[in-house]
């Protein structure tokens, strides 16, 4: 039987107070009507194998011990298999009340299509046989092995249902959406986000999911002279159109980093036509930001010049340095990083008693290094 329920402002409430004496200020957030740790656990990573699925179980009952309530993955990470290990923490957290449904946010993603377990020996027709013949997407419908048109998005949503374990899913982004751009007119573009937001209200009303999004990697940080530049005023002025005020587009997803800051650090997004950043925009339309590759895969978590370990706390490790970074960052209400051992979550969650902090001068942080 799947999990029944879904985050609420009152569970996550009672999660952030449960940690009242460990966690410091500001390690929890309040936003879209719910309380989000600052810091949040990411599935991309790790090997398609038993061993990997296991780890990731229990670094998500771990990391919801040490006071993280937003976990992410998505659909075609470790092909479907992160989706499932999830599902059996969440079913072991649940089952021996170490963390009620309400307390805790769960976010997927639908759009790349998703092998099942492993890659197939012929991936032609595996999608043939698995999408097109039962009428679930045409080629025709598929980019880059990407699609998002309502039959295949309602099929993706299903299914990552059917692997977490629940009846509802907190925040449902499309996955990557300007992947697409790449083959189709913006004006085509517009016009499948529209049916797919559609679709996505619809799974509002019926209570599959609660909340929807856009999870981008380029999309919101291209300039707007790029094929794949996302205007986030635009698209939440098609889900208002859609979904009216109460629309469901309540959260977007892009990466965000020490290498990575162009959320803060560029002005490519127009709001009411000021040129101004993702996150100042995000802030106006009312729209939840999640940072991910907070650790840009250890990129940014090794040999930190002190110029920026000093302003942000000189902490233990260079990894806790950069998420400390990101969650610091105002507009930014978690910050993901992929952590599939016990250890790691550890290490990293010693942060929860770090309260957040950024030097007023941020771009000091860059700059004092090439001088």
């Amino acid at each position: 039987m799947p999990i029944k329920g879904y985050g609420t402002l009152e569970g996550t409430a009672r999660y952030r107070d449960r940690f009242k004496e460990r966690a410091a200020a500001n390690h929890f957030r309040p936003e879209q009507n719910l309380w989000l740790s600052s810091i949040g656990l990411g599935t991309y990573l790790g090997n398609p194998d038993e061993a990997t699925d296991e780890r990731y179980t229990e670094s998500v009952m771990r990391a919801v011990e040490l006071g993280v309530n937003l976990i992410d993955t998505a659909a075609n990470y470790r092909f479907q298999r992160s989706e499932r290990s999830i599902g059996v923490a969440l079913h072991h957290l649940t089952e021996e009340k170490i963390c009620a449904r309400d307390e805790f946010i769960i976010c997927t993603k639908g759009g790349y299509l998703p092998f099942d377990g492993k890659p197939p020996k012929d991936v032609r027709r595996y999608v043939e046989e698995t999408f097109v013949r039962p009428g679930i997407a045409d080629f025709s419908d598929i980019v880059n092995s990407h699609c998002m048109t309502p039959r295949y998005l309602q099929s993706q949503i299903d299914q990552s249902l059917r692997n977490l374990k629940l009846e509802t899913v907190d925040v449902y982004y499309i996955h990557n959406p300007e992947s697409q751009l790449s083959a189709i007119t913006r004006t085509e573009f517009e016009t499948r986000l529209r049916a797919a937001f559609e679709l996505l209200e619809s799974n509002i009303a019926e209570g599959k999911i609660r909340t929807y999004g856009a999870a981008t990697w380029n999309g919101f940080r291209a300039a707007p002279t790029k094929r794949e530049y996302l205007s986030l005023e635009r698209i939440v002025e098609i889900a208002r159109e859609v979904g009216g005020v109460e629309h469901g587009f309540r959260f977007i997803q892009l990466p965000f980093n020490l290498a990575m800051p162009e959320a803060l650090a560029g002005d490519n997004q127009t709001a009411e036509g000021e040129q101004v950043s993702v996150l100042e925009v995000a802030s106006a339309l009312g729209v939840a930001v999640v940072a991910s590759a907070s650790l840009l895969q250890g990129k940014v978590a090794r040999n930190l010049p002190e110029h920026i370990r000093e302003p942000l706390g000189s902490l233990a490790t260079d990894a806790q340095t950069a998420i400390q970074f990101v969650r610091s960052t105002p507009g930014i209400t978690t910050a993901l990083i992929g952590m599939s051992s016990r250890a790691h979550v550890e290490e990293n969650l010693q942060l929860v008693r770090v309260a957040p902090t950024l030097p007023e001068d941020f771009q000091r942080l860059f700059n004092e290094g090439e001088e």
